[in-house]
């Protein structure tokens, strides 16, 4: 019979074999993918994160930025790369658990053609007021209600249409009986700009962005989108607590192509959470309005199917599809 020590041993023993023959499979140079240009949040984070897992997981590790078609040309990249640990993709989380749900036929499958590793990082969004709607306005509740008394002054933007900051707020709408109408725009930016400006009533935008516009007395954020209030807004409330039963978080996450081997997986998801915990890497996020996180791959496949359920009954009620 085997005994405590012996399986120990032997645990050790197998655990050693494994990261070697892991070692063995990782190349010169990986390549982190993302469908975003250079500049954005989740560029910078990643660039952090790879300069921490150079010479650990390859002795050079690259961001590689490829935009266009809305994101899809990093993700077909990706799920065409070869499985050996070489390619990484960084992606939002709404390509796997929000656009199933509001495109009829997607280029992929998340389950199939990408292997989760580990989350990266979540963030919220906020609900901005500018200067076109009164300053008694202070609540969810009361934009709605300033929405119903002023329906062609009811407008609100978005970074995109068909993101998550544009649903959350037209799911709010639905629900306050608002006839609020939607201005997509590329990019918070700009949005925000004209609602500053007064052209435009609202903009429902990553926190981090509305931060310094609160700060410069140009806006008043009346919710943000998390389970729990942003320690950057501490004093706004969530939609949670103004009677909106949904949390629109977006997060970011790591994949290899879909047919990694769970050992390159495992050390995949080991060396990313070593990249994350760096300081340099924790203070780049909080700069930028983002929370790191990471996850086993388990957890994050776990938070891709209840994200995706919670968004489809959503999505069926808004009755929004990219196509519409």
């Amino acid at each position: 019979m085997i005994d405590r020590r012996q399986w120990i041993a032997l645990g050790i023993g197998a655990t050693a074999a494994l990261h070697t023959r892991v070692r063995a499979q990782t190349l010169g140079m990986a390549r982190l993918l993302i469908g975003a240009p250079a500049g954005g949040a989740g560029d910078t984070l990643l660039r952090r994160v790879a300069d921490r897992m150079k010479g650990r997981y390859a002795a050079n590790v690259i961001v590689e930025n490829k935009a266009g078609a809305g994101g899809q040309i990093a993700l077909m990249a990706a799920r065409e790369a070869a499985a050996d640990g070489a390619t990484m993709l960084m992606t939002p989380s709404t390509f796997f658990s929000l656009y199933p749900h509001t495109y009829r036929k997607l280029p992929y499958d998340a389950e199939r053609d990408f292997a989760p590793v580990s989350l990266m990082a979540y963030t919220n969004f906020g609900l901005a007021v500018g200067p076109a709607v009164p300053e008694s306005v202070r609540t969810l509740e009361d934009f709605m209600a300033w929405s119903r008394a002023n329906p062609d002054k009811a407008t609100y933007g978005s970074p995109a249409p068909g993101s998550v900051p544009h649903l959350i707020v037209a799911a709010a709408a639905r629900q306050f009986d608002a006839p609020l109408k939607h201005v997509p725009y590329k990019g918070s930016v700009p949005g925000l700009q004209d609602m500053r400006g007064g052209h435009l009533a609202a903009m429902s935008s990553p926190i981090g962005a509305l931060v310094q516009h609160v700060q410069q007395g140009g806006a008043r954020v009346l919710a943000v989108s998390g389970s729990a209030r942003s320690p950057q807004l501490p004093q706004t409330p969530t939609y949670r607590e103004q009677g909106m039963p949904i949390v629109g978080r977006e997060w970011f996450g790591m994949f290899l192509p879909g047919k990694a081997s769970p050992e390159l997986v495992s050390h995949a998801a080991t060396q990313l959470r070593e990249a994350l915990q760096h300081k340099d890497t924790l203070d780049t996020a909080a700069r930028l309005g983002l929370d790191i996180a990471w996850s086993s791959p388990q957890e994050l496949r776990d938070m891709i199917r209840a994200d995706s359920e919670e968004w489809q009954v959503w999505v069926r009620k808004i009755g929004f599809t990219a196509e519409s």
